[in-house]
């Protein structure tokens, strides 16, 4: 599988990747792969070790007569978004991701393909062993769980690091250099509700939300995409004012993917069945009307449901009703970085099982203070339906620093590798940046990448010239940096 990843330009990354396929890798199980890489780094005699988190650093000492250049830290994570297209039996804890090439990109069959980040990160590790190379000392840092609220990064080992310089390789456009990204938080709620069996002639039907091209929650979400939770919510809310009680609801599967198929299990009277159907049939309607221009495969199914228990009307209406009334999407735009989102809300992981409720909502701000009073509007709103939220202690963002020695050193670089200057821009996905520049404040940091689509979706796909560009970019950044 996946040999022909092989005969690709530049052969030690692509070779490397190859093993990121093979070995699966979903947030929370990297230990595997980490033991790979470290039996790699002992064949060539790097030095190795993990910190507490299960962060992998590898250190390679600098090209004889430029021990004195500042230390550089390549950086990239381990884990990759687990998301399968309709129909799709895939085990990531267990099943390697199966690539294949069309028309000079990328993409694994009915999987996300894990160029976020695996690209970036084995970019660095074939910079270790890139022959004839100049540099200065090398550290390669591969987190674990990024994609997972940057849980490696958020526990990174204190003073782990001893470079100057941080070149983080999870960007996703060839061409452009960020040197800033927005912070984040989570609101979670978990509750257990009375569910009964059904009182009355009750039937059950499954509605599902399907045919959505989902996306990446930072990158995406100014975008207009459907977010299938959204959608199934606002149907939910509004059939249950014709006697509807929910008994199952499955909605996501990551905080940071914008959910593209969500289903409920529900009970409906009888007697109602069909104004219920005729509803369901105005609400596709609706949802085809306006995502016209951006989902038009939204799709609501109905088919018989199996279910014996339910909530309430009433619990189900509250349920429901908050789905509905969360704020979701581009909260607001930023006035300091033109055209970019400051501030934004993603309904991501939503479940009803035997009565237990929970959600997860992923907040992303450029700046904390705007990103702490979302966070605080959406707890107030679940209190106000009776339930209590939970809130982590967020992350934070990346500051800019448009004049860092380290940016003006890359801008030249790229000039004169690609014959253009990289476009500086700040993002509003989460970069490992911020964290990282915590623990490290007097680190000079920039983040830049090869062409990737469709992150944290089924139709993930990377540019192979691209990558090949990017490399090219980021040897010749290495030789520059050793020279002082």
């Amino acid at each position: 599988m996946n040999e022909h990843l092989d005969s690709l330009a530049p052969a030690p990354l692509w070779r490397h990747f190859r093993t990121f396929c093979d070995v699966p890798r979903p947030s929370g199980h990297e230990q595997a792969l980490a033991e790979r890489l470290a039996q790699w780094a002992d064949q060539h005699g790097f030095e190795h070790e993990r910190d507490e988190a299960g962060n992998l650093l590898i250190r390679k000492a600098a090209t004889p007569g430029h021990e004195k250049a500042p230390g550089v830290v390549l950086q990239g994570h381990l884990d990759m978004v687990s998301q399968t297209a309709p129909g799709v039996d895939h085990d990531f804890r267990r099943d390697p991701i199966e690539t294949f090439i069309d028309d000079g990109w990328l993409y694994a069959r009915g999987t996300t393909l894990g160029a976020d980040n695996g690209v970036g990160a084995c970019a660095a590790l074939a910079i270790l062993e890139e022959p004839g190379l100049t540099h200065g000392p090398l550290e390669v840092l591969l987190t674990v769980e990024e994609e997972a609220s940057l849980v490696g990064a958020l526990k990174l080992r204190d003073n782990w690091l001893a470079g100057r310089y941080l070149l983080n390789l999870d960007s996703e456009e060839e061409g452009d250099v960020y040197i800033g990204c927005a912070g984040g938080a989570s609101v979670r709620f978990e509750t257990s509700l009375i569910d009964a069996p059904f009182d009355g002639p009750m039937e059950t039907l499954e509605i599902s939300v399907h045919g959505l091209q989902g996306g990446h929650s930072g990158l995406d979400i100014h975008r207009g995409l459907g977010n299938a939770n959204r959608l199934l919510s606002r149907l939910l809310h509004r059939l249950c004012d014709h006697g509807l009680r929910l008994c199952e609801y499955e909605g996501g599967t990551m905080g940071n993917a914008i959910t593209r198929e969500a289903r409920a299990v529900a009970a409906v009277p009888k007697q109602r069945h069909e104004e219920i159907m005729a509803l369901i049939e105005q609400y596709q309607a609706i949802y085809r009307d306006e995502l016209a221009a951006i989902d038009d495969g939204v799709t609501l199914s109905v088919a018989p449901g199996r279910a014996e228990r339910a909530l309430s009307n009433e619990d189900s209406f509250r349920l429901m009703g908050l789905m509905h009334g969360l704020p979701y999407g581009v909260a607001g735009m930023s006035h300091s970085a033109p055209g970019v989102v400051e501030t934004s809300n993603n309904q991501g992981i939503v479940s009803l099982k035997a009565g237990k409720f929970s959600i997860q909502l992923m907040v992303r701000s450029l700046r904390d203070s705007t990103r702490d009073e979302l966070v605080a509007r959406i707890a107030a709103l679940i209190r106000l339906t009776g339930f209590e939220p939970q809130i982590n202690q967020g992350y934070p963002g990346w500051t800019p620093q448009p004049a860092s020695e380290l940016l003006g050193r890359f801008q030249k670089v790229h000039e004169r590798v690609t014959g253009e200057a990289p476009a500086v821009k700040v993002i509003h996905a989460g970069l490992e940046c911020g964290l990282i520049g915590a623990k490290h404040p007097e680190m000079q940091m920039i983040s830049f990448g090869p062409d990737i689509r469709g992150a944290h979706t089924p139709d993930e796909r990377v540019d192979i010239q691209s990558v090949e560009n990017f490399y090219g970019v980021l040897r010749a950044a290495v030789e520059e940096l050793a020279r002082g």
